[in-house]
């Protein structure tokens, strides 16, 4: 199913859009934690604990906006609360599993730096994909004359992609080269993800 169409059918529902809310929520907490995974036990610097704190606060203000729909929606990050609740666990390690893999093959690293690398360009994938989820979601939200409301998440992700193309830019003159590999990849699972939560939003919808 299309994004744009997928996501349409999931804010006509109460308890869909509460699930879709929570997952966004869980992903954003767990951008967090692999941030937070990836510092130095020292050279932390500024940028790397900002985006830490914004993924989080970002995780809060989803579950939050759940709040609007019914407070006694998706309290926790329970299977059950969640969308495709095994590709969207999947989703962010997978990817960092597999940038870490590539990176390990193509710089010569050691354990931090490859700590280090990873949370550049994994971040950066995860942040294009922000960039295009993020906006489709508010147009329908604010189509649909919703209470729920990212534009303050929008306007965030848009500087930290921003971050982090100066960041990469530091790291390797030809990071576009390889990010271009990684997004490859993030593609791949991000589609997965997608087709498990049509699949399952399909089911939802039709077991009333």
């Amino acid at each position: 199913m299309e994004f744009h169409n997928l996501l349409e059918k999931i804010v006509q529902r109460d308890e869909i859009h509460a699930k879709w809310l929570n997952t966004l929520s869980f992903m954003e907490n767990a951008g967090a934690r692999k941030i937070s995974a990836c510092e130095h036990p020292m050279k932390v610097s500024l940028i790397q604990l900002k985006h830490a704190a914004e993924e989080h606060r970002h995780a809060y203000y989803l579950k939050k906006q759940i709040l609007k729909i019914n407070p006694e929606f998706c309290k926790t990050y329970e299977k059950n609360e969640l969308l495709a609740s095994i590709a969207t666990r999947q989703y962010l390690h997978s990817l960092d599993i597999k940038a870490c893999k590539y990176l390990q093959q193509n710089f010569k690293l050691n354990k931090e730096e490859l700590k280090f690398a990873a949370y550049l360009f994994v971040t950066y994938a995860i942040e294009v994909r922000a960039d295009e989820l993020y906006p489709v979601y508010q147009d329908i939200l604010t189509k649909t004359s919703s209470k729920i409301m990212v534009k303050s998440i929008i306007l965030e992700e848009e500087g930290h992609l921003e971050e982090m193309i100066n960041q990469l830019d530091e790291f390797s003159e030809d990071w576009k080269a390889h990010a271009e590999l990684i997004l490859n990849i993030e593609k791949e699972l991000h589609e997965q993800w997608i087709i498990a939560i049509s699949k399952e939003v399909l089911q939802l919808k039709y077991a009333e």
